[in-house]
């Protein structure tokens, strides 16, 4: 026992550094199987993934091939998809099938989903039947989905059953399920009835009917549902597992908390790409010009939008000719606009993705952004007119640089905020608007506002301007 526990010790505290990844790629170098299976053998297998992914391609390959199946079926949930992608793809499918049976359902699911459909289909045929169809009937969901990341593999028990029966079905499946949070109870139609928590099935009498300890108040949620919903609901209601069933309430399978910390991660990173106008974007790729392809038009878009802002300095040229200090201010405006309307979009995405913020609440929201804006306007724009008031002596100019400051401040925060809840209610991701997208709208509305306003205050009001720098 005291063995065990040193060995579980040193899987814990196992540091990989740089030092350990070139002593390792030296014994691939040299080929030292033995003492490689020696080193991995006192190492956890998270830790085994993260040396793999730190390694070239083929001394990943080498290192993944040693691994016993068990091990390999451990492991290789943990290797980053684009790598696990080029391994995979390199391995003979018997002994790929052998890998993909020691895994739970959905990750099985997630594998098969980078192969060839040729190659799925020869592991497939080479895996145990039931184990085959379940998968199957997995790959028949969407991957962003509640169907595409669950497992069909949970602990049920009829209803007319007892507390000896739940116990012995937690027994008869503890070897074949990694992780078994409750016991979904089902009536002879496979319907979902009640789920019974580990610690029922401790403190009552083995004769118990399995219906009195039961919960009837049940959460659950639907195959086709986001699976960033799915995410949303159990961290609303602290859960560690949820039943996914169909529109009868048949019992389909479960989503654990160690898929949904992977979700969240998935549509942070996501989130951040969108973010930077970079939707569909696969930073692991090792292809430039996809990545390339990817971007350009994003880049393209912004730049049409810039070429737009100089047209519409070429149509105030005469007002920049006789104020050529105006010029010195477009940095400044645009900045300050792009800044606002970016905040303001990030705190409206994060309120639609976490579900904290609802279509009803929004005109609320909207007006509390409104006066957000209006504040930190009358804020930057008096800290703004006082630092210039010291270095030019036109105050006309200097109110109109100030009034510009607060409208385009007001403004792109509101455009900022207003954008997200139209994406959303068209249906595409909300994320986009903090890209590009809002950053050069911003650009445009600052220079139409601020050059308006010279216009209007200094050349028609007062005819000309009273100065020229």
């Amino acid at each position: 026992m005291e063995e065990n526990k040193d060995k579980i010790a040193v899987k814990d505290v196992i540091q990989v550094d740089n030092e350990l990844l070139n002593n390792i790629a030296d014994l691939v170098k040299e080929k030292a199987s033995s003492t490689l299976l020696n080193l991995f053998a006192d190492i956890h297998s998270a830790d085994i993934a993260e040396i793999i992914n730190h390694s070239s391609i083929s001394n990943a390959q080498y290192l993944f091939e040693l691994l016993d199946t068990e091990t390999a079926g451990e492991v290789i949930i943990e290797i980053d998809e684009n790598l696990r992608e080029k391994i995979i793809n390199k391995i003979d499918p018997e002994k790929l099938s052998d890998i993909i049976d020691e895994l739970e359902t959905d990750d099985a699911t997630d594998i098969l989903g980078e192969l060839t459909d040729e190659v799925a289909d020869e592991v497939l045929n080479m895996m145990d039947v039931e184990d085959s169809n379940d998968v199957k009937e997995l790959l028949k969901y969407d991957e962003d989905t509640a169907g595409g990341i669950m497992s069909s593999d949970f602990v049920s028990i009829e209803d007319t059953g007892t507390i000896r029966a739940a116990i012995r079905a937690v027994r008869n499946n503890a070897e074949d399920f990694e992780h078994i949070y409750s016991i979904y109870v089902i009536n002879s139609q496979k319907v979902l009835v009640g789920i019974v928590t580990l610690k029922s099935l401790l403190i009552n009498p083995l004769r118990t009917k399995i219906t009195s300890v039961m919960q009837e108040d049940l959460i659950y949620v639907t195959p086709d549902l986001d699976q960033e919903h799915v995410a949303n609901v159990m961290k609303k209601y602290n859960l560690v597992a949820i039943p996914v069933v169909d529109e009868d309430k048949v019992m389909l399978g479960r989503i654990t908390i160690d898929d949904i910390v992977d979700v969240i991660q998935e549509e942070a990173d996501e989130d951040i790409q969108k973010m930077a106008g970079l939707s569909e974007e696969q930073e692991s790729s090792d292809s430039i010009f996809r990545i390339s392809r990817i971007r350009l038009p994003w880049l393209l878009m912004a730049l049409i939008g810039e070429l737009l802002g100089v047209f519409l300095l070429s149509n105030f040229e005469h007002i920049i000719a006789q104020i050529t200090i105006a010029a010195f201010f477009f940095p400044i405006l645009m900045a300050m606009g792009g800044s606002s309307g970016s905040q303001a979009a990030i705190v409206m995405v994060k309120g639609i993705g976490t579900g904290e913020l609802w279509f009803k609440d929004s005109l609320k929201k909207l007006g509390k952004e409104l006066m957000v804006g209006i504040m930190n306007g009358i804020v930057i724009s008096g800290i703004l007119y006082l630092a210039t008031s010291f270095f030019f002596k036109d105050h006309l100019f200097l109110l109109v640089l100030a009034a510009s400051m607060i409208t385009i401040i007001v403004f792109a925060t509101m455009l900022g905020a207003t954008v997200p809840l139209i994406l959303k209610k068209l249906k595409l991701d909300p994320a986009v608007a903090t890209g590009p997208f809002v950053t050069t709208s911003n650009d445009i509305l600052g220079l139409i506002i601020y050059l308006t306003y010279l216009s209007i205050f200094i050349f028609r009001w007062w005819n000309s301007p009273k100065i020229i720098y």
